[in-house]
């Protein structure tokens, strides 16, 4: 087995069961709620921290800092170990350059160890979902440059798509007016956005209700997944407490996509992420045509 770390940061949004069977390590972001800071590892329950939203309460975000990275990264460095890190999408987040400059201090100092940085143009379980795919890689045997070169090549091959049912925290994250809100609100507006080749979060189009984006979400994988409604690679979904809507777009995909590689994995929509989406938001992750601006 080739004997280097793989490794990404918590927003890729897979369970702590799933990252360490794929032998995956994470370093997690900080979160606050009503002032109060925590890591993003997964102690407060997830369930809990969305009810405190809907409840009111306010949260915000903040990345993982250069020493944070350099701590972490050493400890593997120590081991004797190359490390191949996947950072969070530049287009939403700034750790992509706290990585690299922490890199820069670590490669003078460990000089015959490889330190690769990878910004994955990725988020929540689209990230997981690249994630999921370089292990597959590295447990054929391929060495650490050909997971980097492959992670580089298809990370824009990865597709995002998202809806949500509440416009409430896209108020209050200042992403659309109040009046804008309200009216969507009034009239169950789901707004259908993704993931452009920049890695940023982008409007697509305006949905009215819920049955109409889930049938709407399943068009758009349909139109760009590889091979249509023949694909047969994973697909991932990851939600902010809905449940019950991830599985009416999981049903409606399984019933289109008969080839569909393994069950369709539903996640939670982590701290950091549904910091900024609140409750209500459904992605879908498929692997497709490259994305567009």
């Amino acid at each position: 087995m080739n004997d280097f770390i793989l490794s990404c940061c918590s927003t890729a949004d897979l369970s702590a069961s799933h990252y360490e069977k794929r032998n995956i390590k994470t370093i997690p972001f900080h979160f606050s709620l009503d002032g109060i800071e925590y890591l993003d590892d997964g102690s407060m329950p997830i369930d809990k921290f969305y009810r405190e939203m809907a409840a009111g309460k306010m949260t915000s975000t903040s990345q993982v800092n250069v020493e944070e990275y350099e701590n972490y990264f050493e400890e593997f460095l120590k081991d004797g170990k190359d490390i191949l890190h996947l950072t969070l999408s530049s287009g939403i987040s700034g750790t992509y350059n706290s990585a690299m400059l922490a890199k820069d201090e670590l490669s003078e100092k460990y000089p015959d160890r490889k330190i690769f940085i990878v910004d994955s143009l990725a988020a929540s379980s689209g990230y997981g979902l690249l994630m999921d795919k370089l292990a597959d890689i590295r447990d054929e045997g391929r060495t650490i440059e050909e997971v980097r070169d492959f992670a580089i090549e298809n990370r824009l091959r990865l597709n995002h798509w998202f809806f949500s049912t509440d416009l409430t925290y896209y108020v209050r994250g200042g992403r659309i007016s109040k009046a804008e809100g309200f009216i969507g609100n009034m009239l169950s507006i789901c707004p259908l956005l993704y993931v452009n080749r920049e890695g940023k979060l982008r409007p697509y189009e305006k949905v009215r209700t819920k049955k109409r984006v889930y049938r709407r979400m399943v068009e758009m994988m349909e139109k760009l997944a590889d091979d249509g409604t023949d694909y047969s690679d994973k697909c991932y979904l990851s939600m902010s407490a809905c449940i019950d809507d991830a599985q009416q777009v999981a049903l409606l995909i399984e019933d289109k996509f008969k080839k569909i590689k393994d069950k369709i994995l539903i996640n939670n929509i982590g701290t950091t992420i549904g910091s900024h989406t609140g409750p209500g938001t459904v992605a879908l992750f498929f692997w497709g045509k490259e994305r567009g601006e």
